[in-house]
């Protein structure tokens, strides 16, 4: 990267955009982990899992995800972007090959611990590195570049349902066990591609724009325990399980809608319809990553939320009554750019509440709701289609819209207004 003496940022502008744009990649690497539905019913009928027994492998790797996010967050200032987003891609590659050792074993216990302890836990480490170091290199453009960023999360399900494993498992007859391979092989390869290029500006790069307004600074532990960051965190939590319901059960909750809309359909167009449902939906993931982080740039980030959870709660009302499916999907598609949303305004609302010095700390942190609901979420649908599956949907869509309603109350209790040492509590 170039310097000049007046510290000027119109040289460092291509970097900054590089930076943006291979971490926009490597997030579409790592937002693979998303189309987990592709793989959740070939899986269950293979090997005679449960549905809930299968939901944990994507539940668990979620779970870590968020974990490890939390501590990559804590210890980015100590390793660097760079280092921590090429570890942790390699760790979700090993952690796809390690699944397909444990489908060549017929262990569920082994695929939860490979691709979701294992897996989980690399996506995790990386997935902070880009979205600090975008929002690093952008003060001036907060929810529109780190929405681009998170994007290619969204994205990354439609890559992988719609390109990546639909040609691996061509290529190996439908072998889960290969393919599982070698997808881990490919997402090495293009993950660390990207992952080279994620670096932070230097102190002459930077716009100095923050602690300009001579607000007292707080510890990163007082931030973390404030009412504030909690209220925050139970706002992304709900708006995180009630998209994750959907994202780990779309494909077969639409191929048991479309069996009931169409009788008679063979399994292999079903799988088509679900295949095709996931790749439309995440593109509306990614899109309102983008969207809404846009937004929130002129609304306000709590004005955004409340629009984000409000206008879910008429959906999920709908969706109780939905029998077609080409309303299902429409609806799932807005619930996914909602689910998006949520990821696209929360790292300048917390870089606006809690100070970019405190940013990587703190939004890591937050980022332990997507832990939890990844293990809420997912398993309120398993339970629900193997202890009621005629009834499986509606009584998951009444849990969603009761949480919906609840954090759309949480939002009306908060503010942009910044946190500091006099406000903490």
């Amino acid at each position: 990267m170039t310097k000049n003496t007046n510290n000027s940022v119109v040289s460092s502008k291509p970097n900054r955009w590089l930076v943006a744009v291979m971490g926009t990649i490597l997030m579409v690497v790592l937002g693979t982990v998303y189309s987990w539905s592709f793989f959740q019913k070939p899986i269950v009928e293979a090997y005679g899992w449960s549905n809930s027994g299968v939901a944990w492998v994507f539940s668990t790797n979620i779970l870590f995800l968020g974990l490890s996010a939390a501590w990559s967050g804590i210890n980015l200032p100590k390793y660097g972007p760079k280092k921590l987003a090429v570890i942790g891609v390699l760790i979700y590659g090993a952690g796809f090959m390690l699944g397909g050792l444990a489908l060549m074993a017929g262990s569920l216990p082994l695929l939860i611990l490979g691709f979701g302890v294992v897996g989980g836990s690399g996506i995790g480490m990386s997935y902070v590195t880009p979205v600090v170091s975008a929002s690093k290199w952008f003060p001036d453009k907060q929810g529109f570049v780190t929405g681009m960023v998170v994007m290619g999360f969204g994205f990354g399900a439609l890559v992988m349902s719609k390109i990546i494993a639909p040609t691996v498992l061509n290529f190996t007859n439908g072998n889960l066990v290969s393919s599982f391979l070698i997808i881990g092989a490919v997402i090495l390869v293009l993950g660390f591609f990207a992952a080279i290029f994620i670096v932070q500006p230097s102190a002459a790069d930077k716009k100095e724009v923050e602690n300009k307004k001579g607000l007292p600074a707080i510890t990163a532990r007082r931030a973390i325990l404030s009412s504030k960051f909690a209220m925050m965190w139970l706002v992304f939590f709900v708006n995180i399980t009630t998209g994750i319901m959907f994202i780990s059960f779309q494909s077969p909750l639409m191929q048991d809608l479309w069996s009931r809309f169409r009788p008679g359909t063979d399994p292999v167009s079903l799988a088509a319809i679900g295949g095709t449902l996931i790749a439309v939906s995440s593109v509306f993931n990614g899109m309102g990553r983008f969207l809404w982080g846009g937004v929130s740039d002129r609304i306000g980030r709590i004005q955004t939320f409340r629009l984000i959870m409000g206008s879910q709660i008429l959906v999920f009302i709908i969706l109780l009554f939905v029998q077609n499916p080409y309303i299902f999907a429409v609806l799932v598609c807005y619930v996914l750019l909602c689910y998006g949303g949520g990821f696209g305004t929360i790292p300048s609302f917390v870089r606006e509440i809690f100070s970019e010095k405190l940013m990587p700390v703190v939004y890591g942190a937050i980022l332990t709701a997507w832990s939890a609901g990844g293990v809420l979420g997912p398993q309120i649908v398993g339970f629900m289609k193997d202890q009621f599956p005629q009834n499986a949907a509606t009584y998951a869509f009444s849990i969603g819209l009761v949480l919906l309603a609840a954090g759309f109350v949480l939002t009306l209790f908060l503010n942009n207004k910044p946190v500091s040492s006099g406000t903490q509590r």
